[in-house]
């Protein structure tokens, strides 16, 4: 498919310079696809460690300001650049700038999926069941930023809008879709697969929606101490 190479070439480049992690439960990777792989976004190496490290093509949910050339620039600022970077304005302006004129044109070469906000977001779920029906697998990191964030698992509470994704797909194929947990460890440099959660089409949709964010949400935050637990009982984690 359109993007292929592109897409394994980053990957490998990413796991090689910046990740160079792994999964510690390949045998739990699906054995049918396609499915939606959701993670924790462990700031900016969440997706990279994902896409890194798993032997899946995946299309990311990606926030629409990252893909559109006047809004792409000031959006690395404000969430990457200067917090995560570390680099002051007006230093600052410039480096995302530069970054901005990349980023956006890789995002849309490896198809990833713009997340839109207030009506448009239907777009965005038409876009992923088109993607769901050909068979693509969906990424999906959905943490709400404007939430605080829990010390213990390094998350801030998840938005449920991507459950409806279950319902959609069962509509469209009459087969029930099924959600991956994944939990990124960045200091262990480790992700953990988790068992996935199926869409129920005999439940009510919206307590559905509810009960397929609860149970992620809280096995990532267990798969995430499991990882810290391993690893602190053996070698101890770097600071």
């Amino acid at each position: 498919m359109k993007g292929d190479a592109l897409y394994w070439f980053l990957a490998g480049e990413l796991n090689e310079w910046v990740w160079g992690g792994e999964v510690a439960n390949e045998e739990s990777l699906p054995k049918e696809y396609p499915v939606v792989f959701i993670s924790n976004h462990a700031g900016a190496l969440g997706p990279i460690a994902v896409m890194s490290s798993l032997p899946v093509r995946v299309y990311p949910w990606v926030i629409s300001d990252m893909m559109e050339w006047d809004k792409a620039a000031e959006y690395l600022r404000k969430d990457f650049v200067e917090p995560q970077l570390h680099i002051p304005p007006p230093s600052s302006g410039i480096v995302s700038g530069l970054l901005s004129q990349l980023s956006v044109r890789l995002l849309h070469a490896v198809e990833c999926i713009p997340v839109w906000r207030g009506e448009k977001i239907h777009e965005t779920y038409r876009i992923s069941i088109e993607y769901l029906v050909e068979g693509r697998s969906l990424l999906i990191f959905p943490e709400d930023p404007s939430r605080p964030m829990n010390e213990t698992y390094k998350m801030t509470p998840f938005y449920k809008g991507f459950t409806r994704l279950g319902e959609m797909y069962y509509q469209r194929t009459n087969r029930p879709l099924r959600f991956y947990p994944l939990a990124v460890h960045p200091e262990a440099r480790e992700i953990k697969i988790g068992k996935p959660v199926s869409y129920n089409p005999n439940n009510d949709p919206v307590k559905e929606r509810i009960r397929i964010k609860r149970v992620l949400e809280s096995t990532i935050r267990n798969l995430y101490l499991d990882i810290a637990g391993e690893h602190y009982a053996g070698i101890p984690l770097p600071h």
